[in-house]
């Protein structure tokens, strides 16, 4: 029997498929890419037709060597890297680097989207050759992104500052950062009022809500208090009729299966996970878990997809599992097929369990917490994108009142369809609206009773920084990147100190506009969102042969090179200088400077690198520690979270997740803290055996 040799990219995923697979295979890990382009050097000769020189990756040498000497006793090599464009070039360089380009391994790649025993079984029964289509985008790519990285960012160092770097596709989330900000810096909020009735049709039983809409049927906005004043003088004592009463069915179709940026961004709302943290679980559920008898099992598909497409046989599973374990009338006459956003990879499927009847409570035993937790997500999502529409009554009466109209609605749940699995992240602020229950029973015509009016002033609202899941969505909707570079993206520009992370959403830094603005000055494509997209979609033409890839680098190059010659000339050095205080280094004595890290702003020695002394900035939070009276700092955990401790410390031992506050629980005595809530702000006691509670004025 012939000598098999498979190299995957991790040892988990060898591991997984090991056991699919008879003992005649040996399984090994390349531990992702071995062969590269250098990191001391350029790597691209930009005068023999951008010609790459890959080398092995350093730390790789005894990895290749193990690959090389392995695929010598094997009879049939077999290259099984992720099925996507870094995936084949990964094969591509390891085929070139251990001789398989030989007639009997024409049909070497092995690939699969889920790791469970049928698709690595039919996998291997139908190996195919490289795709070099795949091969030259991803190469394209990487001398694209080598001769932006490496021709801009040596420019940044001589002008600004050293370590900086600029890349195409961070350039423009940075962009999109900085130009939010300015949005915000520039904005005026502007006043508008709102005026609310409180009615009834019985005298105070039965009492609702209705909101000012307009006049004579247009809406009208109230922008002074005058303006309402106006309303209240001209409808007083008048009478309140209902003038009409509108019923509605309203139909709620279901979210697709997950893609990366829709998987990046639900776990985010809902779990509180970077970006980051959801790949990094995300990989450990594909490549595989330990279930029964300790053998590992993919528990979903291939994590990075822009398709919402999944295969016929889970679609037969899925609707099976829906008819016997959740109820047939909850499953819709024929399967939902979704379509995929413009230039989507339809190769791939969407993230979707590998079997509709692993479920969460039935993993969670072989699971951590956070992979039980976002493994919920994923089934609870694939499930719902095959059940029933939700159904929901909805009702609108208007109110009429002089020439004024008052609005009231109203929506119930008539049939939960797939809302009883699940909801999104974002219409769960749609649930909370008024139910219909909570309107009395009205006819048109009838007569109502005015409790009292409640007008409110408002102020116009900025718009609001990106979150992470907000910049994956507009990076995706922008057609900016790909499912596999959000996560990277985002952590070059936090990296590079270019924006900071604050409560959950991006800032940017004085350095990361400074760097914005060089870019916008001489490298206007660059940052140029239409441009980058353009450069996308021909990327996805050369993955699909239908662009060479050595056409698209040239198009790119003659302009990026005069733009370079432009800013060799003329970019101005510019010295950043750091804010010095009066507090002196511990160890040489130099008054500190505060600097600002992807964490936000610390203090550090400016006889950086002689002197290597930083430290936290720390904020005082305007209260005295109950325990000993001296000031209590704000500081933050080593996960970037806010605490309250003691500035005695390790004298005191004072810390507290809630802010303290120097009034005493009058049933027990303890310390009360501040808590928040998204409406109001109250006290509760520290101690956790007493409930006081009271609202804070």
């Amino acid at each position: 029997m012939s000598k098999k040799l498979v190299i995957v990219e991790s040892p988990t995923k060898a591991k997984t498929i090991k056991q699919f697979l008879g003992r005649d295979y040996t399984i090994k890990a390349s531990m992702g890419h071995v062969i590269d382009l250098p990191k001391s050097q350029f790597g691209v000769d930009v005068n023999k037709n951008f010609e790459p020189k890959y080398i092995t990756i350093r730390g790789k040498g005894k990895i290749l060597e193990e690959l090389k000497n392995a695929s010598k006793k094997a009879d049939i090599v077999y290259l099984a890297a992720d099925p996507d464009r870094e995936g084949e070039a990964i094969c591509w360089h390891l085929a070139r680097a251990l001789n398989l380009n030989i007639e009997n391994q024409a049909n070497c790649r092995v690939e699969f989207h889920e790791i469970t025993k049928d698709a690595i079984k039919k996998s291997f029964q139908n190996p195919r050759d490289i795709d070099y289509n795949k091969v030259n985008a991803q190469q394209a790519r990487r001398i694209l992104d080598r001769l932006v990285g490496y021709k801009i960012s040596p420019l940044l160092w001589r002008k600004v500052r050293k370590g900086l770097s600029a890349g195409r596709v961070q350039s423009v989330a940075l962009k999109l950062i900085c130009e939010r900000e300015r949005e915000i810096e520039k904005f005026i909020p502007e006043e508008y009022w709102s005026l609310t009735a409180f009615l009834t049709p019985d005298y105070k039983k039965d009492k609702f809500e209705a909101k000012f809409i307009g006049k004579k049927g247009k809406k009208t906005a109230l922008k002074t208090k005058d303006a309402v004043e106006d309303i209240l003088k001209t409808i007083d004592e008048k009478t309140f009729m209902v003038q009409s009463i509108e019923k509605k069915e309203k139909k709620r179709n279901p979210p697709p299966p997950f893609t990366t940026s829709n998987l990046q961004q639900e776990a985010a709302r809902k779990l509180g996970y970077t970006g980051k943290k959801t790949m990094q679980i995300a990989g450990q559920l594909y490549e595989g878990i330990p279930l029964e008898k300790k053998k590992p099992v993919g528990l979903v598909t291939y994590i990075r997809t822009d398709a919402v497409r999944v295969s016929q046989e889970s679609l037969t599973e899925v609707r099976q599992y829906i008819a016997e374990k959740i109820g047939k009338e909850y499953l819709p006459s024929s399967p939902r097929y979704y379509r995929a956003k413009k230039g989507a990879q339809e190769a791939h499927e969407a993230i979707r369990p590998t079997s509709a009847y692993r479920t969460p409570e039935e993993m969670q035993q072989f699971l951590t917490k956070d992979q039980f937790r976002l493994y919920k997500l994923i089934w609870e999502r694939f499930m719902a994108s095959q059940m029933k529409s939700a159904l929901l009554d909805t009702i609108k009466v208007d109110i009429k009142v002089d020439d004024y109209i008052f609005r009231t609605t109203g929506s119930s749940i008539k049939f939960p369809g797939y809302m009883t699995l699940y909801i999104e992240g974002e219409d769960l602020k749609k649930e909370k609206k008024r139910k219909i229950e909570d309107i009395p029973p009205l006819s048109v015509g009838q007569e109502l009773t005015l409790l009292q009016f409640e007008p409110k002033q408002h102020f116009t609202q900025p718009p609001p920084r990106f979150s992470e899941a907000m910049l994956v969505k507009t990076l995706e909707e922008n057609g900016i990147g790909r499912p596999s570079t959000y996560v990277p993206t985002i952590s070059t520009i936090l990296n590079r100190g270019y924006v900071i992370k604050e409560k959950k959403v991006f800032k940017p830094t004085e350095l990361g506009f400074i760097v914005l603005d060089i870019l916008q000055e001489f490298f206007k494509d660059i940052i140029d969102v239409d441009f980058t997209a353009q450069m996308e979609k021909k990327l996805d033409q050369v993955e699909e042969g239908d662009y060479p890839w050595l056409e698209l680098i040239k198009e790119f190059y003659s302009p990026f090179q005069a733009s370079l010659k432009i800013a060799e000339e003329k970019m101005p050095k510019i010295k950043l200088v750091d804010e010095e205080t009066d507090e002196l280094c511990p160890k040489c004595n130099r008054n500190l400077v505060i600097k600002t890290g992807r964490f936000g702003k610390f203090l550090a020695c400016p006889g950086f690198p002689d002197c290597k002394f930083t430290k936290p900035i720390t904020k005082e939070a305007g209260v005295n520690c109950p325990k000993c009276g001296a000031a209590v700092l704000l500081k933050k955990t080593k996960k970037k979270r806010d605490f309250f401790g003691c500035s005695a410390y390790p004298k005191c031992d004072f810390i507290s997740w809630d802010k303290p506050t120097s009034k005493l629980c009058p049933e027990c005595n303890s310390y009360l803290v501040e808590k928040n809530t998204a409406k109001k702000k109250h006290l509760q006691c520290s101690n956790g055996k007493c409930s006081f509670k009271k609202e804070k004025n």
